[in-house]
């Protein structure tokens, strides 16, 4: 019997987050890329297992991997984004922050997503129809919450809008701080957290279109039922970009209104 994507995009998050756990605490070398960015042979052997499952049971997508790039028809309008390993340098230095995130786009919209925790063993995932988490064996429904008050910051470069923008400034003000508290995990498995209630909010610059890293997590996001624009209130990969996730629309318009107070072409 075929598998569906849905459950396709499950089992290739376990398979990558089976490979992330067995390497870790190993004296892993650091393969150079662009710029501070690096790989290590988890990056490597996990992307290479999401692929193969991919692979035999989709022969005709495209693949686009974070570290092999894309691969397969180019004619075909269905394209898996595959990130096997968010967080490597939390991971390189002993730290159990990270996720594998496996999303399937069809035309413009990311129809299912899967994004694991290899350390707690979760896999967050949506079949486009709400949002769960699967953990041995069981699933159960994605409730966002604002709640906690914790918004997660993405302090790492690029940062295509600075001065206009810049997510470390909200560290310094003051109506941020009184209404939130500021997490950095430095891993899109935050964005998963927002979905699943256990962050208010995450807010990064950038352009993510294509983004292996994010469509997972917007993904989760929009099927839960969190309010998900660009950094102006604007629909996703339009405008000056970014990504604002929160898990209700007054938390959403909170921090709009903070982004926009610290704009200095105000």
């Amino acid at each position: 019997m075929s598998i569906t994507d849905r459950e396709l995009a499950i089992a290739a998050a376990e398979a990558g987050a089976a490979v992330v756990r067995s390497h870790y605490g190993s004296s892993l070398a650091r393969l150079p890329k662009e710029g501070d960015d690096f790989a290590t042979v988890a990056d490597l052997e996990a992307e290479k297992a999401i692929l193969a499952i991919l692979r035999d049971a989709r022969p005709g997508d495209v693949v686009l991997g974070e570290e092999s790039g894309r691969t397969g028809d180019g004619d075909s309008d269905r394209m898996w984004l595959v990130d096997p390993l968010c967080g490597t340098l939390n991971y390189a230095v002993h730290t159990m922050l990270t996720s594998v995130n496996v999303a399937l786009r069809v035309g413009d919209r990311v129809t299912v997503a899967a994004s694991a925790d290899p350390f707690n063993e979760e896999v967050f995932w949506t079949g486009g129809d709400g949002a769960h988490v699967r953990q041995g064996g069981d699933d159960r429904p994605l409730v966002p919450s604002a709640g906690s008050r914790l918004v997660d910051l993405n302090l790492d470069p690029p940062f295509p809008n600075r001065p206009d923008f810049l997510a470390a400034a909200l560290l310094a003000d003051d109506g941020f701080i009184t209404r939130f508290r500021p997490r950095v995990v430095s891993t899109t498995l935050a964005v998963a957290w927002v979905a699943a209630g256990r962050r208010a909010a995450y807010v990064t610059d950038g352009h993510l279109r294509d983004s292996v890293h994010f469509a997972a997590g917007i993904a989760l996001c929009e099927a839960a039922g969190c309010v998900v624009t660009g950094l102006d209130g604007q629909p996703l990969h339009t405008g000056r970009g970014g990504l604002v996730a929160a898990a209700d629309a007054e938390t959403h318009a909170a921090l709009l209104r903070l982004i926009a107070g610290r704009r200095v072409s105000r």
